[in-house]
């Protein structure tokens, strides 16, 4: 029943990823940019190299021999999975999977064009010009990201002229990896942004946990809330288009969808293979399982009966205030947790950076309590606890 898992990328995520298949006997590698990343610290082995280097990559693998490999970044040399693939080691979901989200561009065309998901209209841009033209087709206002980034890095909103070279500049150098590429969105005036976690299993059905709202600040969430209020019709929509791109892209684990909610109707907006930043409420006891629960058991094939809904939770972000080479020391916690169900998660990052995420309050109540109230509550939690760089 044991495993070696190699985890490509060891920030928040992958600590309580890691923490959950611990739990269940696992012997986990823990890889990272950088050393002492979250991950590490509660891993059996840490790794530290450039994870877009194949030698690199190569060479840990070749190294550790591990039976899983499960990335929890887009910033890695994700071609080298089919070749891992056919040495037999299994890729979480699958090399394809990983290989089509780590790029906006693939799995754009893969939901609109190949699926017929419903998106909002976009286009390409390698060079100013394309970039220039782009706009021009899609309009003001209108989302320019990297092809490839996470948490935000590199997301821009062109509102007048004066924002365009601005949003070129940002979206081509604040991307992750060395892909110098960037997406044009049409700006959807939606009501209501949704995270709709998907499992899928080796040996069971799909499920769905109850959809998470989220609100987004610099393109990156702030907080989010499950379950999020929406109809049936809507949900049977969201479930649909997730239920397809994820079948599509083959393997099994937990996935990220997210979902604009508009007055017409739905769109698919993008997707993650892992677990997703909102889900971060599910610590909040929300579900029987949470997101990192759920992904250990899919990983290892372990089966899933159901997903229900056991409490309402909301989190809220703590971010660092300023930069610094030195690790934080965290004031309130104390305080903030005086508020009957109210929890904390201090991610243990060693450096910081202005509106680094750093920590995440979190707070619950009974099913049928307000998500209104509970939401006031997480971010009255967060407010309490200070980031104290030096």
């Amino acid at each position: 029943m044991t495993k070696k898992i190699l985890l490509l990328g060891s920030g928040e995520l992958g600590k309580e990823f890691v923490i959950a298949l611990k739990r269940l006997g696992q012997y986990v590698i823990a890889v990272d940019s950088y050393n002492n990343a979250p991950a590490q610290q509660v891993s059996d082995e840490r790794e530290v190299i450039d994870m877009l280097d194949a030698s690199s990559l190569d060479r840990i693998v070749a190294k550790h021999k591990p039976d899983i490999i499960v990335p929890e970044i887009e910033a890695i040399r994700t071609e080298r999975f089919y070749a891992y693939e056919k040495q037999g080691i299994q890729v979480i979901p699958s090399a394809r999977a990983a290989n089509f989200t780590m790029n906006r561009k693939a799995i754009r065309d893969l939901a609109s064009k190949e699926l017929g998901l419903r998106t909002a209209k976009y286009e390409y841009a390698k060079a100013e010009d394309e970039f220039n033209a782009a706009i021009k087709k899609i309009g003001i206002p209108c989302v320019v990201k990297p092809l490839m980034s996470s948490s935000g890095k590199g997301q821009s909103t062109v509102r007048s002229e004066s924002d365009i070279a601005k949003a070129w500049e940002y979206g081509t150098t604040k991307g992750r990896g060395d892909l110098i590429e960037v997406i044009v969105e049409e700006f959807i005036p939606f009501e209501l942004e949704i995270t709709l976690l998907t499992v899928t299993q080796k040996n069971g059905k799909t499920l769905f946990c109850p959809p998470i709202g989220h609100r987004q600040e610099r393109g990156d969430y702030m907080e989010s809330w499950q379950p999020a209020l929406i109809s049936e019709s809507q949900l049977r929509d969201a479930q649909d288009m997730a239920e397809k791109v994820t079948k599509a892209l083959t393997g099994f684990g937990i996935w990220g969808v997210e979902f604009f909610l508009a007055k017409d109707g739905v769109y698919f907006s993008e997707l993650s293979p892992r677990p997703h930043d909102t889900g971060m409420v599910t610590l909040a006891l929300t579900q029987n399982l949470s997101e990192f629960e759920l992904h250990a058991r899919a990983v290892l094939g372990l089966p899933i009966p159901e997903i229900t809904l056991e409490h309402a939770g909301a989190s809220a972000v703590i971010l660092a205030p300023d930069e610094s080479p030195n690790a934080p020391n965290y004031e309130g916690i104390a305080e903030a947790m005086a508020t009957p169900k109210i929890d904390i998660r201090i991610f243990g990052k060693p450096t910081t950076r202005k509106y680094r995420r750093m920590a995440v309050a979190l707070a619950y109540d009974t099913v049928g309590t307000s998500t209104d109230i509970i939401r006031k509550r997480a971010k009255e939690a967060a407010e309490k606890i200070r980031v104290v760089v030096s």
